[in-house]
């Protein structure tokens, strides 16, 4: 049996998922209601905060299978705030308290406050019919 060989690390995933929640914040800040593209893109981040935390959780695991378990638990700490956010936005979002999730957003903008946005790299591609995959999830 040949060896797995994975080209993405977790970590790269993650900078990857937090570069994408820190642009949907971004654009959802500039808008001043919330309309359907203001759905998709709180779904993306619930998505990409579930793709966070499911990274957190490899590389705790990882660090537990070498004996660094105060290391694995720091880190889970570190992040457990992900879990706790991804549920509350998407509660919100699936029974249309859409009134609920600018403050939910709001307490995100200081974790991601260290990701410079200066121009655009997400396409709408990616976000557009989030909304509905997290209803039929």
């Amino acid at each position: 049996m040949s060896r797995v060989v994975q080209t993405a690390s977790v970590g790269r995933e993650r900078s990857q998922h937090r570069r994408t929640i820190a642009e949907a914040l971004r654009r959802m800040v500039r808008k001043t209601s919330f309309d359907r593209e203001s759905q998709d893109l709180a779904a993306l981040i619930v998505f990409s905060l579930r793709g966070i935390e499911r990274g957190v959780e490899q590389t705790a695991t990882a660090w537990e299978k070498r004996d660094y378990f105060l290391k694995a638990d720091r880190f889970r700490r570190q992040w457990a705030w992900v879990q706790d956010t991804a549920f509350e936005l998407e509660t919100a979002l699936l029974l249309g308290q859409f009134d609920n999730i600018p403050p939910i957003l709001g307490r995100l903008i200081p974790q991601f406050s260290d990701i410079t946005v200066s121009r655009y790299t997400r396409s709408p591609d990616l976000w557009q019919g989030c909304y509905q995959r997290l209803v039929q999830n």
